[in-house]
């Protein structure tokens, strides 16, 4: 007698159960492999897309922009980032001290919802890049409502060989 384990597969809710049963040694047994069974799944992340395949942080680019380094264009214009700002400033005192350089179009000075005061900086958008270059020069530093003022370029493009 040879002993060898038998593998009884009942309902497909339970799980198989091994027994060792012992068997005449010239009774042919056929042997079944363990299988296990394939899981479909559903939904998102069912397919194999390469997402997760080491590629993280590669992003296209836009074509022209590769080696350039500097500001870089909003939509409509060139926003200037305006930072410490008076918490009591109003939008006419900005747009009067920031209009002397051009035409200003569009300003932003966004207030706390707790305290109704401004958060402590500004954007505003000029047409040319010009203007927006004069603003920065000429108000980066200076005193705005006896607090002093940092101005620079809120978007800018970081060159090709810049990595994180």
């Amino acid at each position: 007698l040879v002993e060898r384990v038998v593998r009884i597969v009942g309902f497909p809710c339970c799980s198989p159960l091994s027994l060792t049963f012992p068997f005449p040694a010239n009774m042919d047994v056929e042997e079944v492999k363990d299988e296990q069974p394939t899981r479909r799944v559903k939904g998102r992340g069912a397919e194999e897309d390469g997402r997760y395949a080491g590629k993280a942080g590669n992003f296209e680019r836009l074509g022209g922009d590769d080696d350039e380094v500097g500001p870089a264009r909003s939509i409509e214009g060139w926003v200037v980032l305006v930072s410490g700002v008076h918490e009591e400033a109003q939008e006419d005192d900005i747009f009067d001290t920031f209009a002397e350089f051009g035409d200003i179009k569009n300003l932003h000075l966004n207030l706390d919802r707790r305290t109704g005061f401004v958060k402590g900086y500004a954007f505003i958008e000029y047409e040319t890049k010009g203007e927006a270059a004069k603003a920065i020069k000429a108000m980066d530093g200076t005193e705005l409502l006896e607090k002093k003022v940092s101005v620079n370029w809120a978007f800018a493009k970081s060159g090709a060989k810049r990595r994180r």
